[in-house]
Formats: structure tokens, C-alpha cells, sequence
């Protein structure tokens, strides 16, 4: 049963007894540690705001926003939002090939340029990339190379109905939206299609042929 260090009057519980302090006792007369309590009892420590509300707050928005990077970026349940880790990384067959194909993607309007440097990262990826400052030429060195692997290494996470590529994600069931993957001018599905290309650079056109198109509210390519 608490008892009051200031006035001796005892409580039947804590809360009590914190209402007590609050009403009777001024805060100069207090301890620090009990001015300390009373505050966070009555709710008006910062301005007379309790920090609780707002914690909570936070917490509540910051697993939201996990849940729903988890649900899109790394869900491994097949469904149309769903845009799924790369399970598996070809980079421990490098030289098991050496295969060319073309490649063209458009997202909102934008035609990425795969000469840029930010795209020729033969070191870092060695199983599939460009190189030699070319972006119309991908380069694959290993097998098992998937459409989704591919990209990937271009930092554009994608499925067969969703796009994600600078901060944006492109779902083909949105309203104005419209996604299209193909090879070859054929629907494939990226997690399971492993590209395939000609032996050497100057029959790019031989192998296969990457088309990724995002268009929203009438862009178009």
C-alpha cells in the first residue's frame, strides 16, 4: 500500500496514490523522480502532451509500412501484387556460357538508357550484365540467368502483372495503367524464364529480345 513521503496519508494502489501527488502536492515540493512520475501519470509532460500516443502512433505506421513492403517486394505467396525475391543467384556458374540478346524498357514514358554507368556493372554482376558502354547488349555468363534475375541486377523488381523501379511500383490492375513483359513479343512469366542468347555480340539480334513496357495515363512507346 503506497504511502505519501510529503504527507504520510497512505493509498490502496499506485494510480491512487499518483493522483494524489498531482492534486495536493505542488511540483516544486516534489522529488524529481516523483515530478517525473506524476507527469507521465497525468499526461502533460512536453506541453502537456503525453509522448505514449505518439510512440504507439509511430509504431503502428512503421509496421504498416514493413508489412506492406513485405507483402509486395518479398512475399513468397504467388499472387497479382506479389513481386518476390530472387530465390536463387546464377553468380556461382559464371563462365558456363557466354550468350547475347537485345533488350528495350520503357517505364512511364522513359526509355532506360543501359549505357549509363549506373547500368555497366560487369564486376558486380558477372553472370548477367552490359558492358563496354553498350546498352543495347546484354551479356550473360552463366545459366540459369532468369528474366527476373536479369533485372534485378538493373534495379527494377518486377512480376508478370507489377513493376517496381525508382521508388515507384506499377501494378497492371491500377486504373490508367498498363504493364507488358514479353520475349520475343511472347508473355513470359520472369521467375521461370531463363533467357537465351546468341554466342556472339554481333548476333544480339539472334537471341532473345527483353520488352518491358509501363504505360500510365496514356504514355505510350
Amino acid at each position: 500500500m503506497p504511502e505519501c513521503n510529503y504527507c504520510g496519508e497512505s493509498f490502496g494502489d499506485e494510480e491512487s496514490y499518483l493522483d494524489h501527488l498531482d492534486a495536493d502536492h505542488s511540483r516544486g515540493e516534489l522529488s524529481r523522480i516523483d515530478r517525473r512520475r506524476v507527469e507521465n501519470h497525468a499526461g502533460d509532460d512536453d506541453g502537456g502532451l503525453s509522448l505514449a500516443p505518439f510512440l504507439i502512433g509511430g509504431l503502428i505506421l512503421f509496421s504498416a509500412g514493413v508489412i506492406g513492403y513485405t507483402t509486395i517486394f518479398v512475399s513468397d505467396t504467388p499472387n497479382q501484387y506479389a513481386i518476390t525475391q530472387v530465390a536463387q543467384s546464377p553468380q556461382d556458374n559464371v563462365g558456363a556460357v557466354h550468350e547475347h540478346g537485345t533488350i528495350n524498357v520503357t517505364i512511364d514514358g522513359e526509355t532506360l538508357d543501359f549505357s549509363q554507368p549506373q547500368f555497366q556493372n560487369p564486376g558486380q554482376y558477372q553472370a548477367f550484365h552490359f558492358e563496354g558502354g553498350n546498352g543495347d547488349v546484354w551479356h550473360k555468363h552463366a545459366s540459369g540467368v532468369t528474366l527476373e534475375y536479369a533485372m534485378k541486377t538493373l534495379d527494377i523488381e518486377m512480376n508478370q502483372s507489377a513493376i517496381a523501379y525508382d521508388g515507384t511500383i506499377y501494378m497492371a490492375d491500377d486504373p490508367g495503367t498498363e504493364v507488358t513483359v514479353t520475349v520475343n513479343g511472347e508473355p513470359v512469366d520472369p521467375a521461370t524464364y531463363e533467357l537465351q542468347g546468341a554466342q556472339r555480340a554481333g548476333d544480339a539480334g539472334q537471341g532473345d529480345h527483353i520488352r518491358i513496357l509501363v504505360e500510365t495515363n496514356g504514355t505510350s512507346q
